[in-house]
């Protein structure tokens, strides 16, 4: 694993497209799910330009408000907008990566993997439902895990969150009881635990608080050395977060005949598939303002799906395919317009 290169306050992007004095600054803000790449993506491709970003790593839901109020030039998010919504805001979102949601803990002794989990008993954990380490259900799938007696300490999110949005639509697919208490959004009524903003903020409630679990993006497990669990998927295996699994996750998508390519990818059924894979989105104005810096923002986008795939690999996310992204670029030079023409030529 790589090391992840986090940039918290302006991102140095530039577009290959269009000259530096074409744009000097362009503003994003939304998901943190995809944040350790698109701060990868940014400093490798600053070389080339004195073209800035700065983008704010908020959550999907300030990310959705902020391109909605028009205060940013592209959002971003892990909740994927229904067609309805973004013909309503005049936006066109289009696929960067796809990752996984990791459940991770905190419990002396277990090792990364060593925990399996199942939805049942994932949610009845969320729910307030199981409170200790040692309860039966925990232990009747884990024998020989020393598992403690112990209080279980939730963590969720607590900022709107495509993340969130990613983890319970998952529970609300794969468990019933779930979906008739809580159901799934960017956020939910949460029966049981504390709340932190951000994946950041997430991973560090879990690596200080003993006994606890949490959900994040499986780069964020990687990067703070957190130890994720195992999960039974569809098919019946306990399977592993991994490129491999997020893949075989995205294997079965048809993002050319999803409207909106609105594409979902938790609960999937083949017998490799994480679970809680998703993808993460880029959400930009089909009308824009302002062409250059239009322009400036699909030229970095272009340059990540065709330059980005390896550092993509190195950080634990899967790459849009060639194929998939060849749609996306046809969408761009189909339905966004300025000053009377297409912004994007291929």
């Amino acid at each position: 694993m790589k090391k992840i290169i986090l940039l918290m306050a302006v991102l140095a992007i530039s577009a290959g497209t269009v000259s530096a004095a074409s744009a000097e600054l362009v503003n994003g803000a939304g998901a943190t799910f995809p944040y350790p790449l698109y701060s990868k993506w940014a400093y490798e491709y600053a070389k080339k330009t004195g073209l800035k970003i700065n983008y704010q790593s908020i959550g999907s839901g300030g990310g959705i408000k902020q391109i909605k109020a028009k205060t940013v030039d592209f959002g971003a998010s892990d909740a994927p907008l229904d067609s309805r919504e973004l013909n309503e805001a005049g936006l066109l979102q289009f696929p960067m990566a796809i990752g996984g949601v990791v459940p991770v803990v905190n419990i002396q002794g277990v090792a990364p993997g060593a925990l399996k989990l199942t939805p049942e008993v994932l949610s009845g954990i969320y729910l307030g439902k199981i409170k200790n380490w040692n309860d039966g259900k925990i232990a009747a799938i884990n024998p020989g895990v020393n598992l403690p007696d112990g209080a279980i300490t939730v963590v969720h999110r607590a900022d709107g969150s495509g993340t969130t949005w990613i983890f319970t639509n998952y529970l609300d697919k794969a468990d019933k009881e779930w979906h008739d208490a809580i159901g799934f959004g960017t956020a939910v009524k949460w029966p049981a635990g504390v709340g932190g903003k951000g994946n950041e903020g997430v991973a560090t409630y879990v690596k200080r608080i003993r006994n606890s679990i949490g959900y994040i993006e499986y780069a964020y497990a990687v990067q703070n050395k957190l130890t994720h669990t195992k999960l039974k998927n569809r098919a019946g295996e306990f399977v592993e977060p991994s490129a491999a699994s997020f893949m075989a996750a995205a294997a079965g998508a048809d993002w050319k005949g999803t409207p909106g390519f609105s594409v979902v990818l938790t609960d999937q059924a083949g017998k490799d598939a994480w679970p809680i894979a998703g993808a993460t989105f880029i959400l930009v104005y089909r009308n824009p303002e302002n062409c250059q810096t239009a322009r400036t923002v699909l030229g970095f986008f272009d340059w990540a799906y065709k330059s980005g795939g390896e550092m993509a690999k190195s950080l634990d996310y899967v790459p849009i395919p060639a194929n998939v992204y060849g749609v996306m670029e046809d969408a761009w030079a189909k339905e966004i317009k300025c000053g009377g023409g297409p912004v994007w030529k291929k």
